[in-house]
């Protein structure tokens, strides 16, 4: 059974909001902390290609200001090399963590290990546990909600903030799941910080066909990784997005009137790709 919960101001009644709030995202404040006071674990969803990226220190911080556990979980090792990563990334800086994949379900049996552990650990004397999961839009939280649940729990949708509200999931008799909207850190106001939009395109907090100035991102994206886009579509640019994005134009034969070459739509083909992981 799924429960939603709606947090109000106690005087008025009307919903608070957090000067951050946007569309896709509802307050970080109220809502987060809600969350973190409410829970006895907090599970932080990663993205194993974007792990400080996907991190959000400033929760982690009330968190651990609260003396409560984190638990983080690597998702989407399917779309990465583990050995890669365990030889490039210090991984004893976020332990406990546990390596999942979502996708392929690889890794489940040894989260539900893990979170059963933390919670016997806690000595709760038969009340239920309350686990919390947090973390940036499009980690895969709803998708690793359903698995732990054993079932379609919470809907799932590639668009950031697709989950509105913080929800009540069975784990088991002994635990329950908190679930929430997926939010960035407070400092990343997406509306006027230049970095904080290229950073969320990279790593899919804006889904590709509502970036602004995709071809920046992509430029960006080509001085982060110099050589990847370019060997994953075989061409050669010398590290210059104009000539790449002409080129992948005229291969995708992606035209404006006038038969002119729609950047654009060129940049958005291959943010797209980079956000479903087909450019590793």
């Amino acid at each position: 059974m799924r429960v939603r919960f709606s947090f109000s101001m106690k005087k008025s009644g009307k919903f608070r909001k957090s000067p951050f709030t946007n569309k896709h995202h509802l307050g970080f404040p109220k809502l987060v902390r809600d969350v973190i006071r409410t829970s006895d674990i907090i599970l932080e969803v990663l993205d194993a290609r974007f792990i400080d990226k996907t991190r959000n220190k400033e929760i982690e911080q009330i968190v651990l200001a609260q003396g409560k556990k984190v638990i983080y979980i690597l998702n989407k090792i399917d779309l990465i090399n583990i050995n890669d990563l365990k030889r490039d990334y210090d991984l004893t800086s976020i332990m406990p963590y546990v390596l999942l994949s979502c996708k392929l379900r690889v890794g489940l049996g040894k989260l539900r290990e893990r979170v059963k552990i933390e919670v016997k650990r806690l000595k709760m004397k038969g009340k239920r546990a309350r686990v919390g999961v947090i973390g940036y839009p499009n980690t895969g939280k709803s998708s690793l909600i359903n698995l732990l649940s054993g079932r379609a729990s919470t809907r799932t949708s590639a668009e950031s903030g697709f989950t509105k509200a913080m929800q009540k999931i069975r784990f088991n008799k002994d635990i329950v799941i908190l679930d929430t909207p997926g939010v960035f850190q407070e400092k990343e106001n997406t509306e006027t910080k230049a970095f904080a939009l290229k950073k969320h395109a990279e790593i899919g907090v804006k889904t590709y066909d509502k970036v602004k100035n995709p071809d920046l991102v992509i430029n960006s994206l080509m001085i982060q990784y110099p050589g990847k886009i370019e060997k994953f579509y075989g061409i050669e640019s010398n590290g210059d997005v104009e000539v790449l994005l002409e080129k992948i134009g005229e291969r995708m034969n992606y035209r404006k009137k006038g038969n002119e070459i729609d950047l654009d739509r060129a940049a958005r083909h291959v943010l797209k790709a980079w956000q479903e992981g087909k450019i590793k």
